[in-house]
């Protein structure tokens, strides 16, 4: 309890000194356009979460950008296990992979643009840029698996279902907690990039782009608070919900 009381003071100390930091900068430069100070970057988010259109926005953001990810877990999961079933699956995945890894998320989003309305453009965004990781760690995860545990399964002729949730799970699960752990920033990073060049009516990147253009420096500080405090929150939730899950699993075997 003290070791986890300490930690959460150093944060807070931490905070509040790059929070002076930034206050001393925005005072020094003394221009409301180039920097504003976190007071009123607070001020403008506080008058942002009275309006109607703020909460529309970030629901249409959440969704997208949700779906994207839920999809690239899906499909790195399934694809993972069909590779690490099949060495053909996985000599030709290796390159899509590589690929997808390589190409720029800006590329990306505009080559989608010439195949897929903007409104979708966060949701396929998102995915391409989570499913390498997703893949990549899930395959890893299971490669890595104690083969002298699966041999011992094998002796003793445990059902695949419990060889899946005793064995294949726990060894997979601080892979897979990695990879959601880095793509869900991924997702939100990528997804709002998309949202601002494909410019999809009444999301968080409308809003951003709209800032810029009219110099609204206070509003697109609040804005990137925004979608950093939903980045951590949606995190938080996912990483507890998929702990939960796995708990569960292996209770029931």
């Amino acid at each position: 309890m003290r070791s986890k009381g300490k930690t959460r003071a150093t944060a807070i100390v931490a905070v509040a000194f790059w929070l002076v930091v930034w206050q001393v900068a925005s005072a020094l430069v003394n221009e409301r356009v180039l920097l504003v100070g976190p007071a009123t970057v607070l001020t403008r988010l506080a008058g942002l979460v009275r309006q109607g259109e703020f909460w529309y926005s970030i629901l249409n953001t959440l969704k997208r950008i949700a779906l994207g990810f839920l999809l690239s877990v899906l499909a790195g999961i399934i694809l993972a296990v069909l590779a690490y079933r099949s060495r053909v699956v996985k000599t030709l995945l290796s390159p899509l992979v590589k690929t997808i890894k390589t190409i720029p998320v800006a590329s990306f989003i505009i080559l989608l643009l010439i195949w897929i309305p903007s409104r979708n453009l966060a949701i396929a965004t998102s995915f391409l840029m989570c499913f390498p990781l997703v893949y990549a760690n899930v395959l890893e995860g299971l490669e890595s698996t104690d083969r002298q545990l699966l041999e011992m399964a094998d002796l003793f002729r445990i059902p695949q279902r419990k060889r899946i949730t005793s064995i294949y799970l726990s060894q997979v699960m601080p892979f897979f907690h990695s990879a959601c752990s880095l793509g869900l920033g991924l997702a939100w990073k990528s997804g709002i990039a998309a949202e601002v060049i494909g410019l999809p009516d009444h999301t968080i990147g409308d809003h951003l782009y709209q800032a810029k253009t009219y110099l609204d420096t206070a509003s697109l500080f609040a804005w990137t608070l925004t979608i950093a405090l939903l980045s951590v929150l949606c995190e938080h939730l996912v990483l507890g919900l998929f702990r939960q899950l796995a708990r569960k699993l292996e209770v029931a075997a």
